[in-house]
């Protein structure tokens, strides 16, 4: 086994997947370790999907490898590509098969060269002075100590970072609460006809999705929100005994099947063992009683069969470090022009209530809170920038960290943290460790502009 390399990458969801491939592809000797036996993190452990979102209205601001893997997924059949999202939260969204993703994933970092471990956990970190000099892993292989010249957490949970004394938020800065965890239920054998007669039958019923019922008429694929009254109904009568105030389901690549996302696992943490093993089973509990109650009351569900729940828990937020600059709601809302800029997003601020029910979605395009039914997407297609400072510590030389534990906050967070951000983050992250090599210099030093010139090429979107 390999010891020694130019980059080591922690963690395998969708922001180190493609620093792993970004650093591998621009000449590093990299490695990447992740703690499953595939890669694609919440798209692939936690059952997660569609992909939310690649666009601001009809524009598209996240490119580059990200839009590189959905094309890949395209041509293999593994997905329809961007579609129109007949919930009208977003303008387009991106369904997919997960284990269509974990193969493209795992041919796209195997051609960029990457060394991989899977099965890998993160023990310890050791550092001289204001680097890190190795870390340590456990697998199957026992203890084994991993030296680099860069690393880059993408562990989710700012696990390295944290491990090498990089300060950090935990939760909201108010009570360290965290958004509510979600045990993702898959069923097949719905009948979205059926489904879409409903809301053509009643559309009043249906405030969301009324919006524009001609991309409910005309879609191929559904996203569906609803069915307020009879959940509400439900949890009065004790079927159900979860603290949400809808159902919010979606449709694979595969016709009639659906990935729920409703459950809500509240007053948990996501760094805490104790918790996570309550999470996930309560988490399941509640899917046991969310199927039972779709195929009891729900239109198109008499027929339906569960695919799987999780695989595990899915956890929105947890550990933000503390970085060189920290994005705060008010650079997403007013779209700070960060000339340091290394990706845009067109995602909305995205908040679920940490102790029950309510959802609040905020707009970079509004100036005020509002409820997600008050709404119409269609007019939503503004974006901001996301500057590299959030991704770099003043502690630490060496160190790059990607995905949802970057320095923001609470509400920023909230709305970075979705997985086509992620894409672009981890190529960025990527990139900057390789022009910090190739300098021999700190990761505070690299030259932004230099980066987004490479990014650019490489067929990100970039704004300059």
């Amino acid at each position: 086994m390999k010891t020694n390399y130019d980059v080591i990458v922690t963690g395998g969801g969708m922001s180190g997947v493609f620093a792993a491939i970004a650093s591998a592809r621009n000449g590093a000797k990299t490695l990447i370790i992740e703690q499953y036996g595939y890669f694609g993190g919440s798209l692939t452990a936690n059952g997660v999907g569609p992909m939310m979102t690649f666009f601001a209205g009809e524009k598209q601001v996240i490119k580059g490898l990200g839009e590189e893997m959905v094309q890949r997924m395209v041509e293999k059949g593994y997905s329809p590509g961007h579609v129109l999202d007949s919930t009208n939260y977003i303008s387009y969204l991106t369904p997919f098969s997960a284990e269509g993703l974990k193969i493209v994933l795992d041919e796209m970092v195997q051609e960029a060269g990457c060394d991989i471990l899977f099965h890998t956990n993160l023990v310890s970190v050791e550092k001289t002075n204001s680097k890190i000099s190795s870390i340590t892993v456990l697998n199957k292989d026992g203890l084994t100590n991993l030296t680099a010249k860069y690393f880059i957490d993408a562990t989710v949970d700012a696990d390295l970072a944290t491990e090498a004394g990089v300060p950090f938020q935990l939760g909201r800065e108010s009570d360290q609460a965290m958004q509510p965890m979600t045990m993702n239920l898959k069923v097949y054998g719905v009948d979205t006809q059926e489904l879409k007669n409903t809301v053509l039958k009643d559309p009043e019923k249906f405030p969301r999705l009324n919006r524009n019922l001609n991309v409910m008429k005309n879609t191929e694929i559904l996203s569906f929100i609803g069915f307020d009254e009879e959940f509400k109904k439900a949890k009065k009568e004790g079927r159900l005994s979860i603290p949400r105030e809808d159902i919010l389901f979606f449709e694979t690549n595969v016709p009639g099947e659906f990935i729920i996302n409703t459950t809500r696992i509240i007053n948990g943490s996501g760094v805490s063992a104790e918790s996570l093993t309550r999470a996930e089973m309560l988490g399941r509990k509640q899917c046991a009683e969310l199927f039972k109650f779709l195929v009891e009351d729900i239109p198109g569900f008499r027929n339906a069969k569960i695919v799987y729940t999780g695989p595990s828990i899915g956890i929105r937020g947890t550990r933000q470090i503390k970085g060189v600059y920290t994005l705060t709601n008010k650079d997403v809302l007013e779209r700070t022009d960060f000339k340091t800029h290394i990706a845009h997003s067109g995602y909305p601020i995205d908040i679920h209530n940490p102790k029950g029910e309510g959802t609040v979605s905020v707009h970079s395009a509004q100036s005020e809170e509002i409820e997600h039914e008050k709404f119409d997407a269609s007019t939503f297609d503004s974006y901001y920038k996301i500057p590299y400072e959030i991704m770099i510590t003043n502690e630490l030389e060496n160190l790059i960290v990607t995905g949802r534990c970057v320095s923001a906050s609470f509400e920023a967070q909230a709305a970075i943290r979705t997985t086509p951000t992620m894409t672009a983050l981890g190529q960025a992250a990527g990139l900057a460790s390789v022009l910090a090599l190739k300098e021999n210099q700190s990761v505070k030093e690299v030259d932004v502009s230099a980066l987004q010139d490479i990014l650019i090429a490489q067929k990100a979107y970039i704004e300059k």
